[in-house]
């Protein structure tokens, strides 16, 4: 599709998702009651789809959506939303998504992509992370697409970023899907001063899937642990950590923009350890791209990752219901935290390691904090 298309088609879809924002008091407080109820309610009644669907190993999908749909013409109305409107505006979009993501697109999309990694692995033309400059090139035009027209990025602080050297980037993790990742990558080659590149860490649970942690690895990512860390580090990268981790990707629409636990403080000891300064980021934005009203992690075990998400959209729409919303994003790189002046055994100090741990951790909060104040809407900022 010509680029200029997807322009107009990107306009379409901002123009529909106000429409949603203005008839519906979507992105606000109607929103906030209508999806937490529906997440209240909904709990319950997918709770026993699950233990129905592990006793019989079948799916009653078909209804569980009629259960679902009247769940939800019930909730709208007593949030207050026109289901009629509601309906009306969801037809809209999910035209629009046909014509955006056209299937035998998406088809030649994805036999250019199997060729790409299939001669990658056998040529070897892949760093020693993995990484295949191939295949980031040929995905380039779909993340650029994603940061200036879908998701229309704001980036704020990147001069906080080192021209060169080595560095932490520690952020909020969110989205169900690690797309956060993936933006503050192209923020970073986009906008900063050196179009530095991102080595982000992705966690374990990806490598269950087939493929995928292999096409992670040619984009760039790299398997989370201290080892792999401290060689970026010292070879003088920028690396992307997300301490909340899987705990992060999943948390439910009421828990969004709340952060997690930061583990045990691995990435402080890795700072302590290489003297790298870290550069908190905090990212608005991706927590609504799936809002995530509920968890299976019966049936996530069986089938041997982290949890199950079900969503307004998924599984209910099918394939559309993967799409993520086009929220409005922003980006937020804070002021550098040395540590220089420590010494590489205070690595193992306990106490100031949690201590610090908790600073850089507060200082995302607050960032999260002021950014959510000044937004004035999910969908435009």
């Amino acid at each position: 599709m010509p680029r200029r298309s997807k322009h107009k088609l990107a306009e379409r879809f901002q123009e529909t998702a106000l429409r949603l924002e203005k008839a519906l008091g979507l992105g606000g407080p109607k929103t906030d009651r209508f999806i937490e109820k529906l997440s209240n309610q909904l709990s319950p009644l997918l709770e026993n789809l699950e233990t129905t669907i592990l006793a019989t190993q079948s799916l009653p999908f078909g209804l569980s959506k009629k259960m679902f749909q009247v769940y939800l013409k019930e909730i709208a109305s007593e949030a207050g939303i026109s289901v009629q409107d509601l309906m009306t505006v969801s037809q809209d979009l999910l035209k629009l998504l046909r014509e955006w993501f056209r299937p035998e697109e998406m088809k030649g999309t994805l036999v250019r992509l199997g060729g790409l990694l299939l001669l990658a692995r056998r040529e070897g033309k892949t760093d020693e992370f993995g990484m295949d400059p191939a295949l980031v090139e040929a995905l380039a035009p779909l993340f650029q697409f994603l940061y200036e027209d879908y998701w229309r990025l704001d980036v704020k602080g990147i001069g906080n970023i080192p021209i060169r050297g080595r560095c932490l980037l520690v952020a909020n993790h969110s989205g169900g899907i690690p797309f956060d990742g993936s933006m503050v990558t192209v923020a970073c080659l986009n906008e900063h001063p050196s179009h530095r590149n991102v080595r982000f860490l992705v966690e374990d649970f990806v490598y269950h899937f087939p493929f995928m942690g292999t096409f992670m690895n040619r984009l760039g990512a790299v398997r989370a642990c201290p080892e792999n860390a401290v060689e970026l580090l010292k070879r003088g990268n920028l690396v992307l950590v997300f301490p909340e981790g899987v705990k992060g990707l999943g948390k439910l629409y009421s828990e969004r923009y709340q952060l997690k636990r930061f583990g045990r403080g691995g990435f402080i000891k890795i700072a302590i350890q290489t003297k790298t300064p870290i550069v908190p980021v905090s990212v608005i934005g991706a927590e609504e791209i799936y809002p995530i009203i509920w968890k299976s992690s019966l049936l996530a075990k069986a089938l041997g990752i982290p949890y199950l998400p079900v969503t307004p959209t998924f599984p209910w729409l099918g394939p559309a219901g993967l799409i993520p919303l086009p929220t409005k994003w922003r980006i937020q790189f804070g002021k550098p935290i040395s540590f220089k002046n420590y010494k590489p055994a205070q690595a193992e100090d306990g106490l100031l390691v949690q201590n610090l741990t908790e600073q850089v951790r507060g200082e995302i909060q607050k960032m999260l904090a002021d950014g959510l104040k000044r937004r004035k809407s999910v969908w435009v900022g």
